[in-house]
């Protein structure tokens, strides 16, 4: 699809900077420095000097522990930074465990069976979590490098204190959440673990769903409560008052006709109108033509044991000139992980960055966007992630190629 004048690719941002590098999953903003984990092998970590927008420049780069693993996500707690280890292409390698029935329906390409094979008899023992220190930031040292299991760990949240890391464990279906005091980041300490019913199947329990539908993507710790996004089966919310014993006190599961999963929830920060609000994103993961995109909800939390959806925000295709390219995701990913206003930073697949504004929950209104122009090789962009540092700054990574610096006017 060409493009047509007639999209208005930015309304109240404009670019600032702007830098070639690999593809990310998240970007993190901290002191004058951006934290990038890329998408594939060998591309590992980047830590980028903000300061300058105009001019951005990393100043370190650390590679994967090997060419099967990806450190696509990060998270950075002053001078601690931890980077995620999972095996690169786990969803298809997922199928070695099946590969005497793919063989048969021809799943995969004929010629990717021997790759399938050759890496479920070979294993994965990489998987977990890398600690660094990263007071230098052109000299980031490892002080730790904890182990899990299967496919390793994926997306996480972390503070001064704790880890809450969401991961393959042995025994279970699907990722848990394993809390790690980092207190000493040399020493990781595991504190406590959480599963939903039917995941420890060493322990008994029988999923009640087929395959790796109900797992943990990652739980956000707000307070005194973990928001668990447990992928189709949604929402959890955790009581981490007492964190070595995290319970649920409220959970929510969208209806069937929902098709996409949930990858991200959070409550806003401040109270309106008396009443608790939160913000749940669905990643657009596996869209089947002629069912619903993944989009972006509000939900009424003020009451965990009636949690009650009351507002969406969806984006039409016809939003963006790339959003119909053959190939080409489009449709809702995550946000900025902090609502410290009632602005919401939220990215999207082939369409660029929305600013939502949510004085009104029940009735979000779009502020700003910002959609950037294809890659150097005329790939459409696959936003995938951004955050906002103290000045209001924009740090906007896609999941291709490129790493973009706003300016908004809100």
């Amino acid at each position: 699809m060409t493009h047509e004048t007639s999209w208005q690719l930015a309304h109240n941002i404009r670019r600032t900077g702007h830098l070639d590098i690999p593809g990310g999953g998240p970007v993190v903003v901290q002191d004058g420095y951006a934290y990038v984990g890329h998408m594939k092998p060998p591309n590992g970590t980047s830590i980028i000097d903000v300061r300058n927008p105009e001019k951005p420049e990393v100043v370190a780069h650390l590679e994967p522990p090997d060419s099967r693993s990806h450190t696509h996500k990060v998270r950075v707690a002053g001078n601690v930074m931890i980077a995620n280890v999972e095996q690169d292409q786990r969803h298809s390698l997922r199928k070695s465990a099946k590969i005497a029935e793919i063989s048969r329906r021809l799943e995969v390409e004929p010629s990717d069976v021997a790759i399938i094979e050759a890496a479920n008899a070979r294993g994965f023992g990489s998987g977990g979590i890398r600690v660094w220190d990263v007071s230098d930031k052109r000299s980031p040292k490892l002080p730790s490098y904890v182990r899990t299991h299967g496919f390793g760990v994926h997306r996480f949240d972390m503070d001064s204190e704790y880890a809450y890391i969401s991961t393959e464990m042995e025994g279970y279906v699907g990722n848990i959440l394993f809390n790690y005091d980092i207190r000493d980041p040399s020493k990781p300490i595991e504190i406590s673990r959480w599963h939903m019913q039917g995941q420890h199947i060493t322990a008994g329990e029988t999923p009640s769903w087929c395959g790796y539908g109900h797992r943990l993507h990652h739980a956000m710790r707000c307070g005194d409560e973990l928001r668990a996004a447990v992928w189709h089966a949604v929402v959890r919310v955790l009581d981490a008052s007492d964190l070595l014993r995290p319970r649920v006190i409220g959970s929510y599961r969208f209806p069937e006709a929902i098709p996409e999963p949930t990858h991200t929830v959070m409550p806003l920060e401040q109270r309106i109108g008396g009443r608790r609000y939160a913000v749940a994103v669905d990643e657009e993961h596996d869209h089947k033509p002629g069912r619903l995109r993944g989009f972006l909800w509000v939900l009424d939390v003020t009451d965990l044991s009636r949690i009650e959806p009351v507002a969406a925000w969806d984006l039409s295709e016809r939003a963006s000139p790339w959003s119909g390219n053959p190939g080409t995701r489009f449709g809702s990913h995550q946000y900025r992980e902090r609502f410290d206003s009632a602005l919401v930073y939220a990215t999207w697949f082939a369409s660029g960055l929305g600013v939502l504004d949510l004085a009104d929950p029940r009735m979000p209104v779009e502020a700003a966007h910002y959609i950037p122009q294809p890659g150097p090789d005329g790939t459409p962009p696959q936003s995938n992630d951004v955050d906002v540092d103290e000045d209001g700054t924009i740090h906007l990574i896609d999941r291709g190629s490129g790493f973009d610096i706003l300016e908004a006017n809100l």
